[in-house]
This record gives structure tokens, C-alpha cells and sequence, in this order.
């Protein structure tokens, strides 16, 4: 694996892409600060920043990139190319005909439940992406996706994580690029 040390430039290009993350006060509901990552994901050189840092801890020690819905794709399909790799869907209940696993689990307030196919090569190695990292029910059931379906998750990176949220207790080591709160 690469440093997770950025370079200079690269560096640069991630400070302007966290830049471009819009802030959005009590949406959706009073107190909360809602984060949108679509003004960086509608830049392409902002796209390609986050991209790049994703990437760099991991290069060369995925043969996949597991997107979780649904901003999630957007960042696996990106990563997926620069990489060469493949990607796999991680959907949300109810949007796949055949779903090959199954896993539901609980949020701060309910639960919910991911799906994915049956077409995980046994002992691919699978890079798990997201855009953001809150409480961390998604990643830690999206390990669990993987590993029913006989993958070995080679690291989890995210765009953004809200650390006051202690998301990491739950989802385990996470390579974040933005950090907010703490």
C-alpha cells in the first residue's frame, strides 16, 4: 500500500475540493448541518482530487470498488476506472430482483436493511466507498455483505467524516479525507 501522505499538489486539490462541500443549516430537520458533496462531484478537477485520495492508501490491494447507494456509486464507478477494477452495487432493500445477501441493521433511530448480487469472485478484494461517514451502521453491514458473499474487504474510505458521531466504533478503520467535528 502507498502513504496515506498526500503529495503538495494533491494536497492543494483536496483543500479545494473540501471547499466546494455546500453547508446547509437544519435540513433535514432543525440542528442539523447537513454536508452536500455535489458541487465537488459536479468538478471535475475537484472529482478527480477526491478520486485520487481515495484511491492512494489502496492502491494495487483491491480487485473491486463496493459503492453503497447512493452517492456511493457515483464514487466507486470514478474509481473504479482510474484503478481498472471492477465495482459492485451495495443497494438499499428492495431494488435488486435476486439479491445474493442480505443484511440488516440499525441506525440511531430504526434500522434498515443493504442488498447485493451473487457476483463477487470468491476472494476478491473489495474496497468499500461511500461519501460519508456518520454513525457507521453502513459500513459495518457492508463488511458483512461482503464477506457473506466470500470477498475480503481490503480497506473503507469515505469523501467526508463526521467524527462527533463516532461512526468508526461501528464501522472500523476508515480511511476519511474530510473530518468534521471530533
Amino acid at each position: 500500500m502507498l502513504s496515506a501522505d498526500p503529495s503538495p499538489d494533491l494536497t492543494v486539490a483536496l483543500a479545494r475540493a473540501e471547499s466546494l462541500i455546500a453547508l446547509t443549516p437544519d435540513y433535514p430537520e432543525p440542528g442539523v448541518l447537513f454536508r452536500d458533496i455535489s458541487p465537488l462531484l459536479v468538478d471535475a478537477a475537484a472529482l478527480e482530487a477526491v478520486t485520487t485520495g481515495l484511491i492512494q492508501p489502496f492502491r494495487g490491494a483491491f480487485d473491486v470498488v463496493a459503492g453503497i447507494e447512493a452517492r456511493g456509486f457515483l464514487l466507486a464507478g470514478a474509481i473504479a476506472i482510474a484503478a481498472g477494477v471492477g465495482t459492485l452495487p451495495i443497494r438499499k432493500a428492495g431494488k435488486l430482483p435476486n439479491p445474493a445477501a442480505s443484511i440488516e441493521y440499525h441506525l440511531e433511530y430504526g434500522s434498515a436493511v443493504i442488498e447485493a448480487p451473487g457476483v463477487l469472485e470468491p476472494g476478491a478484494r473489495v474496497l468499500l466507498v461511500d461519501d460519508v461517514l456518520a454513525t457507521g451502521g453502513t459500513l459495518a453491514a457492508s463488511r458483512q455483505i461482503i464477506a457473506e458473499l466470500g470477498g475480503d474487504v481490503a480497506g473503507a474510505a469515505v469523501v467526508l467524516e463526521l467524527e462527533e458521531l463516532g461512526g468508526r466504533r461501528h464501522a472500523g478503520a476508515v480511511h476519511s479525507l474530510f473530518r468534521t467535528g471530533g
